[in-house]
């Protein structure tokens, strides 16, 4: 079995409530338009909040495990060769500081601080913290994941017309985006938060059965798929040769399909992509 060096979970965890509530609820409804700048689009935000918060995790996440690395989803936004850290063998740090900027930056909470540990390509600790109600979901691999103390665990399997997920149809290209259209309609509610740390809480409630997403950031997923997967849940990339393939936080291309266990997964894949 591979062995993993391991920070302390809980000072990680406190390190994360720390910066958010001293970096980024400051600034929450609380943006001047300079506050706010676009990077590829008007959909594709950076906030004050979100530079704070980076510049206080990445040096702060390094200390606490040394010979760590830091992506950062500002500074690969400046630099996407940072992404090449997750090749290497030393333990990585992976921050998305506020996830769900865009809602952030409209005055809506529903945002959240993402943080993943990967070391040699594959996940081995995550973290969501929702700065505004408080909530902490943590997991370490083969060790279950937690949320606010107790024990998270998926929604029960569902036949497909009682699903309720998050399907996303952004970042897909048109003709996809009409096929999942059309073959969604027999589904469950469709609740989409625009913030996939968002959604990844709803599926450790157990209040969501399923997610589908197209822009594979590992700042975006690395942590959640693990939580999920500690959770009890199943998932894996959608598309060509990748088409089953567990998820892996240097997977940049394709879609990733979450749900409660492999037989709800194998039933959504043939129902949307089938």
């Amino acid at each position: 079995m591979t062995r993993f060096a391991q920070p302390d979970i809980d000072r990680v965890s406190d390190l994360i409530r720390s910066v958010a509530k001293a970096e980024i609820l400051p600034w929450f409804r609380n943006l001047a338009a300079d506050g706010i700048r676009q990077k590829t689009g008007p959909m594709d935000l950076v906030t004050l909040a979100d530079e704070a918060a980076e510049r206080a995790l990445t040096p702060a996440l390094a200390d606490l495990l040394p010979g760590s690395r830091v992506i950062g989803e500002e500074a690969a936004s400046e630099n996407p060769r940072v992404l090449d850290r997750l090749q290497g063998d030393d333990p990585v740090w992976i921050i998305d500081p506020v996830d769900g900027t865009l809602n952030f930056a409209e005055g809506r909470p529903l945002f959240a601080v993402i943080v993943a540990l990967a070391q040699k390509g594959e996940t081995i600790a995550g973290w969501i913290h929702d700065p505004i109600d408080g909530r902490m979901a943590m997991a370490v691999k083969g060790e279950g994941a937690w949320l606010d103390g107790r024990r998270a665990r998926v929604a029960d399997a569902v036949p497909l017309p009682d699903m309720v997920g998050a399907l996303s149809t952004r970042f897909c290209g048109e003709a996809m985006a009409a096929q999942l259209e059309e073959r969604s309609a027999g589904l469950g509610e469709r609740v989409c938060l625009s913030s996939a740390a968002q959604e990844y809480l709803r599926l450790l409630e157990g209040r969501a059965h399923y997610s589908l997403y197209h822009r594979l950031m590992p700042w975006d997923h690395a942590a959640g798929v693990l939580l999920h997967a500690e959770a009890g849940g199943h998932a894996a990339l959608v598309g060509g040769a990748a088409d089953g393939v567990p998820y892996r936080p240097t997977a940049l291309n394709g879609s990733l399909l979450l749900a409660p266990d492999a037989e709800s997964w194998r039933a959504l894949h043939g129902r949307l992509f089938g």
